[in-house]
Protein backbone atom coordinates (compact mmCIF):
# COMPACT_ATOMS: atom_id res chain seq x y z
CA UNK A 1 0.00 0.00 0.00
CA UNK A 2 3.04 2.76 0.82
CA UNK A 3 4.61 1.72 -2.24
CA UNK A 4 1.44 2.74 -4.10
CA UNK A 5 0.78 5.57 -2.37
CA UNK A 6 4.21 6.31 -3.04
CA UNK A 7 4.08 6.14 -5.97
CA UNK A 8 0.92 8.02 -6.84
CA UNK A 9 2.62 10.65 -5.31
CA UNK A 10 5.81 10.51 -7.94
CA UNK A 11 3.09 10.77 -10.40
CA UNK A 12 1.09 13.60 -9.15
CA UNK A 13 4.80 15.40 -8.43
CA UNK A 14 5.78 14.71 -12.28
CA UNK A 15 2.69 15.88 -14.25
CA UNK A 16 2.29 19.29 -12.36
CA UNK A 17 5.11 20.36 -12.13
CA UNK A 18 8.25 18.93 -14.75
CA UNK A 19 6.48 20.48 -17.34
CA UNK A 20 6.50 23.83 -16.10
CA UNK A 21 10.13 23.45 -14.24
CA UNK A 22 11.63 22.52 -17.71
CA UNK A 23 9.67 25.76 -19.42
CA UNK A 24 10.36 27.98 -16.88
CA UNK A 25 13.97 27.28 -17.25
CA UNK A 26 14.55 26.84 -21.15
CA UNK A 27 12.60 29.58 -22.05
CA UNK A 28 14.82 32.73 -20.73
CA UNK A 29 14.80 36.31 -21.17
CA UNK A 30 18.17 38.11 -20.28
CA UNK A 31 18.17 40.27 -17.57
CA UNK A 32 19.98 42.86 -19.46
CA UNK A 33 18.77 46.75 -19.22
CA UNK A 34 15.99 47.50 -21.50
CA UNK A 35 16.05 50.74 -23.63
CA UNK A 36 14.30 53.85 -23.30
CA UNK A 37 11.89 54.04 -26.32
CA UNK A 38 12.08 56.54 -28.57
CA UNK A 39 8.93 58.88 -29.25
CA UNK A 40 9.59 57.58 -33.29
CA UNK A 41 9.91 54.31 -33.11
CA UNK A 42 6.59 54.15 -30.70
CA UNK A 43 4.26 56.18 -33.41
CA UNK A 44 6.43 53.67 -36.44
CA UNK A 45 5.99 50.15 -33.96
CA UNK A 46 2.20 50.95 -33.50
CA UNK A 47 1.84 51.11 -37.83
CA UNK A 48 3.65 48.17 -38.32
CA UNK A 49 2.74 44.54 -39.81
CA UNK A 50 4.83 42.16 -37.75
CA UNK A 51 5.59 38.75 -38.60
CA UNK A 52 7.57 36.55 -36.71
CA UNK A 53 8.70 33.03 -39.33
CA UNK A 54 9.10 30.80 -36.12
CA UNK A 55 8.32 29.68 -32.43
CA UNK A 56 7.75 26.64 -30.21
CA UNK A 57 4.96 27.87 -28.08
CA UNK A 58 2.90 24.71 -29.10
CA UNK A 59 5.08 22.85 -27.39
CA UNK A 60 4.48 23.58 -23.68
CA UNK A 61 1.25 22.51 -22.10
CA UNK A 62 0.23 26.71 -21.59
CA UNK A 63 -3.20 28.41 -22.31
CA UNK A 64 -1.50 30.52 -25.29
CA UNK A 65 -4.93 32.53 -24.53
CA UNK A 66 -3.55 33.66 -20.75
CA UNK A 67 -0.99 36.27 -20.02
CA UNK A 68 1.68 34.43 -17.53
CA UNK A 69 5.25 34.51 -16.64
CA UNK A 70 6.45 31.43 -18.43
CA UNK A 71 7.84 31.39 -21.88
CA UNK A 72 7.53 34.16 -24.71
CA UNK A 73 4.69 33.54 -26.69
CA UNK A 74 1.35 34.17 -25.44
CA UNK A 75 -1.43 35.94 -27.93
CA UNK A 76 -1.68 39.13 -25.07
CA UNK A 77 1.85 39.27 -25.74
CA UNK A 78 1.05 38.90 -29.07
CA UNK A 79 -1.19 41.83 -29.33
CA UNK A 80 0.66 44.27 -26.52
CA UNK A 81 3.85 43.63 -28.75
CA UNK A 82 1.75 44.64 -32.33
CA UNK A 83 2.85 40.90 -33.47
CA UNK A 84 -0.15 40.72 -36.66
CA UNK A 85 1.37 37.07 -37.48
CA UNK A 86 2.97 34.33 -35.46
CA UNK A 87 4.23 31.30 -37.26
CA UNK A 88 3.48 28.24 -34.55
CA UNK A 89 6.02 25.74 -35.67
CA UNK A 90 5.72 22.03 -34.35
CA UNK A 91 8.50 20.47 -32.36
CA UNK A 92 8.45 16.68 -32.74
CA UNK A 93 11.70 15.22 -31.58
CA UNK A 94 15.02 16.53 -30.12
CA UNK A 95 17.90 14.84 -29.51
CA UNK A 96 19.37 14.39 -26.04
CA UNK A 97 22.75 16.32 -27.55
CA UNK A 98 23.07 19.92 -28.48
CA UNK A 99 26.31 19.35 -30.14
CA UNK A 100 26.83 20.99 -33.23
CA UNK A 101 27.35 17.83 -35.89
CA UNK A 102 26.80 14.29 -35.74
CA UNK A 103 23.95 14.20 -33.85
CA UNK A 104 21.73 10.79 -34.25
CA UNK A 105 17.63 10.45 -33.80
CA UNK A 106 17.71 8.01 -31.62
CA UNK A 107 17.25 9.14 -28.41
CA UNK A 108 14.46 11.90 -27.68
CA UNK A 109 13.52 14.58 -24.96
CA UNK A 110 10.27 14.89 -26.71
CA UNK A 111 8.78 11.46 -25.58
CA UNK A 112 8.89 11.76 -21.93
CA UNK A 113 7.95 16.06 -22.25
CA UNK A 114 4.91 14.60 -23.79
CA UNK A 115 4.21 11.78 -21.28
CA UNK A 116 4.87 14.35 -18.50
CA UNK A 117 2.00 16.90 -20.22
CA UNK A 118 -0.16 14.51 -20.80
CA UNK A 119 -0.26 14.65 -24.38
CA UNK A 120 -2.72 11.72 -25.68
CA UNK A 121 -1.64 8.50 -25.80
CA UNK A 122 -0.93 7.18 -29.06
CA UNK A 123 1.11 10.72 -29.47
CA UNK A 124 3.83 8.95 -27.26
CA UNK A 125 5.24 6.88 -29.88
CA UNK A 126 3.91 9.04 -33.14
CA UNK A 127 5.72 11.56 -34.46
CA UNK A 128 2.84 12.29 -37.01
CA UNK A 129 0.31 12.35 -34.17
CA UNK A 130 2.53 14.46 -32.07
CA UNK A 131 2.39 17.31 -35.17
CA UNK A 132 -1.33 16.88 -35.29
CA UNK A 133 -2.14 16.87 -31.48
CA UNK A 134 -0.12 20.26 -31.83
CA UNK A 135 -2.05 21.88 -34.49
CA UNK A 136 -5.03 20.67 -33.28
CA UNK A 137 -4.31 22.55 -29.79
CA UNK A 138 -3.55 26.15 -32.00
CA UNK A 139 -7.57 25.45 -33.43
CA UNK A 140 -8.68 24.94 -30.20
CA UNK A 141 -6.96 28.35 -29.18
CA UNK A 142 -8.59 30.15 -32.16
CA UNK A 143 -11.85 28.63 -31.30
CA UNK A 144 -11.73 29.68 -27.74
CA UNK A 145 -10.41 33.45 -28.62
CA UNK A 146 -13.62 34.61 -29.40
CA UNK A 147 -12.24 35.89 -33.02
CA UNK A 148 -9.03 37.65 -31.75
CA UNK A 149 -6.47 34.44 -32.77
CA UNK A 150 -7.16 33.65 -36.70
CA UNK A 151 -5.57 30.71 -38.34
CA UNK A 152 -4.04 31.65 -41.93
CA UNK A 153 -4.71 28.86 -44.39
CA UNK A 154 -4.95 30.57 -47.64
CA UNK A 155 -3.78 33.67 -49.41
CA UNK A 156 -7.73 34.79 -48.99
CA UNK A 157 -7.40 34.03 -45.52
CA UNK A 158 -4.31 36.47 -45.38
CA UNK A 159 -5.94 39.23 -47.45
CA UNK A 160 -9.16 39.06 -44.90
CA UNK A 161 -7.08 38.99 -41.73
CA UNK A 162 -5.43 42.54 -42.77
CA UNK A 163 -8.47 43.94 -44.07
CA UNK A 164 -10.12 43.51 -40.85
CA UNK A 165 -7.49 44.55 -38.71
CA UNK A 166 -7.12 47.62 -40.33
CA UNK A 167 -10.41 48.61 -38.32
CA UNK A 168 -9.31 46.69 -35.67
CA UNK A 169 -5.79 45.95 -34.18
CA UNK A 170 -6.57 43.80 -30.93
CA UNK A 171 -6.92 40.86 -33.65
CA UNK A 172 -3.94 38.67 -33.74
CA UNK A 173 -3.06 35.50 -36.31
CA UNK A 174 -0.85 32.69 -36.91
CA UNK A 175 -0.11 29.86 -39.48
CA UNK A 176 1.26 26.24 -38.69
CA UNK A 177 4.85 24.89 -39.65
CA UNK A 178 6.60 21.70 -38.93
CA UNK A 179 10.23 21.65 -37.71
CA UNK A 180 11.82 18.34 -39.41
CA UNK A 181 10.08 16.10 -42.07
CA UNK A 182 10.13 13.04 -39.15
CA UNK A 183 6.74 13.85 -39.34
CA UNK A 184 6.43 12.20 -42.63
CA UNK A 185 7.33 8.92 -40.68
CA UNK A 186 9.13 8.17 -44.81
CA UNK A 187 5.51 8.32 -45.83
CA UNK A 188 5.07 11.52 -48.48
CA UNK A 189 1.58 11.24 -48.96
CA UNK A 190 1.79 12.33 -45.16
CA UNK A 191 2.41 15.83 -46.68
CA UNK A 192 -1.20 15.72 -47.77
CA UNK A 193 -2.34 14.73 -44.06
CA UNK A 194 -0.74 17.92 -42.48
CA UNK A 195 -1.80 20.08 -45.11
CA UNK A 196 -5.52 19.11 -43.94
CA UNK A 197 -4.39 19.78 -40.51
CA UNK A 198 -3.51 23.34 -41.45
CA UNK A 199 0.36 23.18 -41.99
CA UNK A 200 1.69 25.61 -44.57
CA UNK A 201 5.67 25.59 -43.58
CA UNK A 202 7.69 22.99 -43.24
CA UNK A 203 11.27 21.88 -42.68
CA UNK A 204 12.78 19.09 -44.51
CA UNK A 205 15.20 18.43 -41.37
CA UNK A 206 15.44 19.49 -37.76
CA UNK A 207 18.27 18.19 -35.56
CA UNK A 208 19.23 15.30 -37.24
CA UNK A 209 19.23 13.66 -40.62
CA UNK A 210 15.75 12.31 -41.81
CA UNK A 211 14.51 9.79 -44.48
CA UNK A 212 14.16 13.27 -47.06
CA UNK A 213 17.23 15.01 -46.64
CA UNK A 214 20.00 16.13 -44.45
CA UNK A 215 20.43 18.05 -41.37
CA UNK A 216 23.40 20.31 -41.03
CA UNK A 217 23.91 19.02 -37.68
CA UNK A 218 23.25 14.92 -38.90
CA UNK A 219 25.52 12.23 -39.15
CA UNK A 220 25.69 11.95 -43.02
CA UNK A 221 24.79 15.54 -43.80
CA UNK A 222 23.89 14.94 -47.26
CA UNK A 223 21.27 16.10 -49.92
CA UNK A 224 17.58 15.71 -50.56
CA UNK A 225 16.66 11.85 -51.01
CA UNK A 226 14.53 10.39 -53.80
CA UNK A 227 11.78 10.90 -51.04
CA UNK A 228 12.74 14.18 -50.19
CA UNK A 229 12.86 15.50 -53.96
CA UNK A 230 8.84 14.09 -54.00
CA UNK A 231 8.29 15.99 -50.67
CA UNK A 232 9.52 19.28 -52.16
CA UNK A 233 7.36 18.78 -54.89
CA UNK A 234 4.30 17.67 -53.02
CA UNK A 235 4.90 21.02 -51.13
CA UNK A 236 5.07 22.92 -53.86
CA UNK A 237 2.49 21.83 -55.57
CA UNK A 238 0.24 22.64 -52.67
CA UNK A 239 1.36 25.95 -51.81
CA UNK A 240 3.64 25.17 -48.17
CA UNK A 241 6.68 26.96 -47.52
CA UNK A 242 9.90 25.14 -48.19
CA UNK A 243 11.74 25.58 -44.78
CA UNK A 244 15.50 25.76 -44.87
CA UNK A 245 16.55 26.27 -40.78
CA UNK A 246 18.55 23.45 -39.84
CA UNK A 247 18.90 22.23 -43.36
CA UNK A 248 22.85 20.92 -44.55
CA UNK A 249 24.44 22.80 -46.85
CA UNK A 250 24.15 19.94 -49.47
CA UNK A 251 20.06 19.81 -48.48
CA UNK A 252 20.15 23.69 -49.33
CA UNK A 253 21.99 23.07 -52.77
CA UNK A 254 19.06 20.62 -53.88
CA UNK A 255 16.50 22.39 -52.75
CA UNK A 256 17.44 25.70 -54.27
CA UNK A 257 18.06 23.61 -57.85
CA UNK A 258 14.79 22.64 -57.98
CA UNK A 259 12.36 25.34 -56.85
CA UNK A 260 10.10 27.25 -58.62
CA UNK A 261 8.82 29.96 -56.18
CA UNK A 262 10.47 31.67 -52.83
CA UNK A 263 11.97 29.31 -50.34
CA UNK A 264 12.84 30.32 -46.67
CA UNK A 265 14.82 30.15 -43.70
CA UNK A 266 12.25 30.33 -40.79
CA UNK A 267 15.47 31.08 -38.01
CA UNK A 268 18.62 31.57 -38.55
CA UNK A 269 22.21 33.07 -37.65
CA UNK A 270 24.39 33.78 -40.23
CA UNK A 271 28.10 32.64 -40.61
CA UNK A 272 29.62 35.90 -41.77
CA UNK A 273 28.17 37.13 -38.27
CA UNK A 274 28.61 34.04 -36.15
CA UNK A 275 30.34 31.19 -37.88
CA UNK A 276 28.14 28.14 -36.96
CA UNK A 277 27.35 24.69 -39.09
CA UNK A 278 23.55 25.96 -37.89
CA UNK A 279 24.26 29.12 -39.62
CA UNK A 280 23.33 30.13 -43.17
CA UNK A 281 26.74 30.71 -46.06
CA UNK A 282 27.12 33.64 -47.34
CA UNK A 283 26.27 31.82 -51.17
CA UNK A 284 23.18 30.44 -49.24
CA UNK A 285 22.15 33.51 -48.24
CA UNK A 286 22.40 34.77 -51.84
CA UNK A 287 20.55 31.69 -53.60
CA UNK A 288 17.57 32.18 -51.19
CA UNK A 289 17.40 36.01 -52.16
CA UNK A 290 17.29 34.55 -55.69
CA UNK A 291 14.67 32.34 -55.56
CA UNK A 292 12.53 35.95 -53.76
CA UNK A 293 12.45 34.13 -50.60
CA UNK A 294 13.28 35.38 -46.68
CA UNK A 295 16.04 35.05 -44.28
CA UNK A 296 14.80 35.20 -40.49
CA UNK A 297 17.29 36.34 -38.60
CA UNK A 298 17.08 34.06 -34.86
CA UNK A 299 16.93 36.39 -31.85
CA UNK A 300 19.29 33.48 -29.31
CA UNK A 301 23.32 33.67 -28.82
CA UNK A 302 24.42 30.62 -30.86
CA UNK A 303 22.41 32.45 -34.14
CA UNK A 304 24.25 36.09 -33.27
CA UNK A 305 27.05 35.19 -31.15
CA UNK A 306 25.65 37.75 -28.58
CA UNK A 307 22.76 37.48 -26.19
CA UNK A 308 21.43 41.17 -26.65
CA UNK A 309 19.57 43.50 -28.83
CA UNK A 310 22.58 44.69 -30.56
CA UNK A 311 23.86 41.43 -31.75
CA UNK A 312 20.08 40.89 -33.20
CA UNK A 313 20.90 44.19 -35.22
CA UNK A 314 24.20 43.23 -36.22
CA UNK A 315 23.03 39.99 -37.93
CA UNK A 316 20.01 42.11 -39.72
CA UNK A 317 22.63 44.57 -40.99
CA UNK A 318 24.85 41.93 -42.57
CA UNK A 319 22.34 40.26 -44.25
CA UNK A 320 20.12 43.51 -45.76
CA UNK A 321 23.82 44.73 -46.79
CA UNK A 322 24.87 41.10 -48.28
CA UNK A 323 21.72 40.51 -50.37
CA UNK A 324 19.17 43.60 -49.64
CA UNK A 325 16.94 44.67 -47.16
CA UNK A 326 13.53 42.70 -48.86
CA UNK A 327 15.34 39.73 -48.01
CA UNK A 328 15.49 39.68 -44.10
CA UNK A 329 12.90 38.89 -41.90
CA UNK A 330 12.40 37.95 -37.93
CA UNK A 331 13.03 34.64 -36.90
CA UNK A 332 12.88 34.79 -32.94
CA UNK A 333 12.87 30.82 -32.06
CA UNK A 334 10.36 32.17 -29.06
CA UNK A 335 9.65 28.99 -26.69
CA UNK A 336 12.19 27.21 -28.20
CA UNK A 337 14.58 25.88 -25.55
CA UNK A 338 16.06 29.57 -26.01
CA UNK A 339 17.13 32.80 -23.99
CA UNK A 340 16.46 35.78 -25.48
CA UNK A 341 16.55 39.83 -24.94
CA UNK A 342 12.94 40.42 -25.25
CA UNK A 343 9.93 38.59 -25.25
CA UNK A 344 7.07 39.01 -27.55
CA UNK A 345 5.21 41.88 -25.77
CA UNK A 346 8.57 43.56 -26.40
CA UNK A 347 8.94 43.51 -30.24
CA UNK A 348 8.91 47.57 -30.04
CA UNK A 349 12.41 46.74 -28.56
CA UNK A 350 13.65 45.30 -32.17
CA UNK A 351 11.95 48.31 -33.93
CA UNK A 352 13.41 51.04 -31.69
CA UNK A 353 17.07 49.46 -32.21
CA UNK A 354 16.69 49.10 -35.87
CA UNK A 355 15.61 52.91 -35.88
CA UNK A 356 18.76 53.87 -34.10
CA UNK A 357 20.74 51.87 -36.16
CA UNK A 358 20.07 54.27 -39.53
CA UNK A 359 17.87 51.94 -40.80
CA UNK A 360 14.91 53.80 -42.40
CA UNK A 361 11.04 53.69 -41.74
CA UNK A 362 10.42 51.95 -44.98
CA UNK A 363 13.18 49.38 -44.65
CA UNK A 364 12.03 48.69 -40.26
CA UNK A 365 8.89 47.58 -42.10
CA UNK A 366 10.32 45.33 -44.50
CA UNK A 367 12.41 43.25 -42.34
CA UNK A 368 9.90 43.72 -39.61
CA UNK A 369 7.05 41.87 -41.68
CA UNK A 370 6.01 43.14 -44.65
CA UNK A 371 8.54 40.94 -46.90
CA UNK A 372 8.11 37.84 -44.81
CA UNK A 373 4.03 39.17 -45.97
CA UNK A 374 5.35 39.17 -49.33
CA UNK A 375 6.26 35.60 -49.21
CA UNK A 376 3.42 34.35 -47.68
CA UNK A 377 1.47 35.89 -50.04
CA UNK A 378 3.23 34.37 -52.80
CA UNK A 379 2.89 30.93 -51.80
CA UNK A 380 -0.35 30.36 -50.49
CA UNK A 381 -3.16 29.36 -52.18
Amino acid sequence: MIGVLVLLLFAFVFFLFVPSIVDRNMNRIQPDPKPVISAQAQQLHAQLRIVDLHCDALLWQRDLLQDNELGHVNLPGMLNGNISLQAFTIVSKFPFTTKPVDVQDRLDLITPLAIAQRWPVKSWSSLLERALYQAERLHEFAEKSDGTLRIIKSHDDLEKYFEDRKTNNKLAAGFLGIEGAQVLEGDVANVDVLYKAGIRMMAPTHFFDTEMSGSAHGVQRGGLTASGIKMIKKMQQLGMMIDLAHASPKTIDDVLEIATGPVLVSHTGVKGICDSPRNVSDDHLHGIAATGGVVGIGFWPQATCGSDIASIVRSIRYTTDLIGVDHVALGSDYDGAVIVPFKAAQMIYLTDALLKDGFTKEEVAKVMGENALRVLGMILQ
